[in-house]
């Protein structure tokens, strides 16, 4: 069921009545370009997000959002926010947006019915259900009965408007469409047809009041051609008397007296047809019929618009995150893998937040999507945030966004990741190196307080679910005086420690192979496998950079490799971890650097065969140097 809304825009442009937005208290409506906004406003002078309407201290306002052409109330431009008054009229670009309380105290809009290729065999100069009936002048000149009537096709045209913004198939919208038709015109059947990659229209929908009419009938092949091709809307009152149209199979069958055809049309094509039969002798259809018939098929144009683009850009989105799951994925079947795993299923479900920790590389973020992907938050965003990666004077008003003026350089207003992520998950990873006065703002979201933004009085609600990750001892942090024991606390409603690469030798296998498919496909080489020498030297290696360091060794193998499989000889290591062997392997020696130099270079070389490319790779200096180096300590291979 809809929330009653306490008042409406009604956006018109050159003089045309186009929509109907009904304003919830509750909710805050941007209004911009992008598809974003609560209401959107297709004008190329339109900012992307240009205004926003709201409503505070018992009544409706309005504000500019920094626009570039500025908002307009009742011509003047705005400066500051403004409370909104019945009959206020808000422009934006070349856009107009009534503001009204009661849809009873819509004013005139002369309303024109399109004109060029769209035209109906008897010419109307406006739709009459859009009159002000409250205006003296159309008071006298409309008969009560004709006001009542359309009063209430203004009721019955709302209510589709409604209807169709919240269908979630062109099924659904076809049924609903034809539900508001047959309570506005005396039609015993019609259907709606939809015309899809250009083949012939086809029926999604048919709906009739007498169930004694067969079930489904075949529609007018020769009136939906003749509409589709001059785009001419037919109203034909006496089928019987037409020649051209009471012979056909179709029309009989109905036994058709009278028939509305009207074209379905979005940006000058045609998107479906909307048919009405009536089967009584004694009613006929009549203008104010057509005129109703005709603003439905032009909100039905704009709702199967919206549909399209809707199930594009959800085919979109799951294509992207089904490629956004391949790189979610974790890998292994350690015991410690499938530990995480079970945790990460048990608090899924929850709305617990989740403190990682874990060595650098080891995959913390990976346990944070995974855990918002098989949460009910999965449709919602994930938004990644690394505290350690801004200055702290930059880091509050990355969270939490900025208002324009609140600092040197906030030329606009930003929205912070926490506005972005809401009704979604937030990872805050390196939460540590997070600055005491961030972390007392975050405690009072965590425990569900509203915030503002940076130089911002309005308060912020969102609904955000928190997971943090650190590679730091959060404990002496704390009794260092740097982190908030409360907030350590709150963070650690539930903790997932991930285990480092040495402690999960058997998962190397698993990664190497998954991390050897993802590179061959992206770079296109021709590599099959792994050869036993090859993962032998995988696992036997310290691995202090983690699963960061074991893929970046499998794409440089990728990248350089030149046999058909990657060998031992493929697999560069990092010279840390052999610095780390040399140092444990015995005592002091009194030598100068320049000989340690010399024999790392010489160990270097022997463990690369004297590949000099590689050797130089792995001591990341360039060829040129590791020669005039060989030739100056003298360096011959054995």
């Amino acid at each position: 069921m809809h929330p009653t809304p306490s008042a409406y825009l009604i956006r018109r442009e050159n003089d045309e009545f186009r929509a109907v937005f009904p304003l919830d208290e509750k909710e805050r409506y941007t209004l911009g370009r992008i598809a974003t906004n609560r209401i959107v406003v297709k004008d190329e002078l339109c900012s992307r997000e240009h205004a926003e309407i709201y409503f505070a201290d018992g009544h409706w306002h309005v504000r500019d959002n920094n626009s570039l052409n500025g908002t307009q109330v009742n011509d003047v431009r705005l400066t500051e926010e403004r409370r909104l008054f019945p009959g206020d009229e808000i422009r934006i670009g070349r856009t107009s947006l009534l503001f009204v309380k009661d849809l009873s105290s819509l004013p005139e809009l002369q309303e024109q019915l399109p004109k060029g290729d769209l035209s109906i065999k008897e010419r109307v100069d406006k739709t009459r259900f859009l009159i002000d009936l409250e205006t003296p002048e159309d008071a006298t000149a409309t008969p009560p009965t004709i006001r009542k009537r359309l009063g209430r096709n203004l009721a019955i045209l709302y209510r589709a408007a409604l209807e169709m913004g919240s269908a979630p198939t062109f099924e659904k919208l076809g049924e609903r469409v034809l539900s508001c038709l047959l309570d506005a015109i005396p039609a015993d059947a019609g259907a709606i047809l939809l015309v899809r990659d250009g083949k012939p229209p086809q029926t999604v929908a048919y709906k009739q009041r007498d169930e004694r009419l067969p079930a489904l009938v075949r529609i007018s092949q020769s009136v939906s051609n003749e509409v589709l091709s001059s785009k001419e809307a037919i109203l034909a009152e006496d089928v019987s008397s037409d020649e051209h149209l009471r012979n056909r199979d179709s029309l009989t069958e109905l036994r058709a007296a009278s028939l509305i055809c009207a074209p379905v049309i979005f940006e000058d094509r045609i998107e479906g047809l909307i048919h009405l039969y009536s089967t009584d002798r004694r009613r006929h259809f009549d203008r104010e019929d057509l005129e109703f018939a005709l603003a439905v098929a032009r909100q039905l144009g704009v709702a199967i618009h919206q549909i399209k683009k809707r199930d594009s850009l959800t085919a979109e989105n799951r294509q992207l995150r089904s490629q956004l799951k391949v790189e979610s994925e974790l890998i292994g079947n350690s015991p410690a893998m499938k530990n995480i795993e079970e945790q990460i299923r048990r608090v899924a479900g929850t709305s617990a937040t989740v403190l990682i920790r874990g060595e650098s590389g080891t995959g913390k973020e990976l346990v944070a999507r995974a855990i918002h992907y098989t949460s009910p938050r999965r449709d919602g965003p994930f938004v990644c945030l690394n505290c350690a990666a801004l200055p702290e004077t930059l880091l509050e008003s990355e969270l939490f966004g900025h208002e324009k003026g609140a600092f040197t350089g906030a030329t606009e207003r930003k929205i912070g990741k926490f506005e972005a992520a809401n009704n979604g998950t937030i990872f805050l990873d390196e939460i540590g190196e997070m600055n005491p006065a961030t972390q007392a703002k975050l405690l009072r979201i965590l425990e569900g307080h509203p915030y503002e933004r940076v130089g911002g009085q309005m308060p912020i609600h969102v609904d955000v679910r928190v997971v943090a990750a650190t590679n730091q001892p959060l404990e002496q942090a704390i009794q260092e005086g740097h982190f908030r024991r409360d907030l350590f606390f709150r963070l650690q409603v539930v903790e997932i420690r991930i285990p480092p690469l040495r402690e999960r030798i058997e998962d190397i296998p698993l990664l190497a192979d998954h991390f050897l498919k993802r590179y061959v496909q992206e770079t296109g080489r021709k590599f099959q496998k792994l050869t036993p020498a090859a993962l032998q030297k995988l696992k036997t290696y310290h691995w202090p950079g983690n699963v960061r360091e074991l893929r970046n060794v499998i794409e440089r193998a990728v990248a350089l490799g030149t046999g058909p499989d990657i060998d031992a000889k493929d697999i560069l290591l990092s010279s840390l971890d052999l610095d780390a062997k040399d140092a444990g392997t015995g005592g002091y020696e009194p030598i100068d650097l320049a000989e340690v130099e010399k024999r790392h270079i010489m160990k270097t070389l022997e463990y690369t065969n004297w590949n000099k490319s590689q050797a130089a790779a792995i001591l990341k200096i360039e060829r040129s140097t590791l020669d005039r180096k060989i030739k100056a300590y003298n360096l011959q291979k054995g």
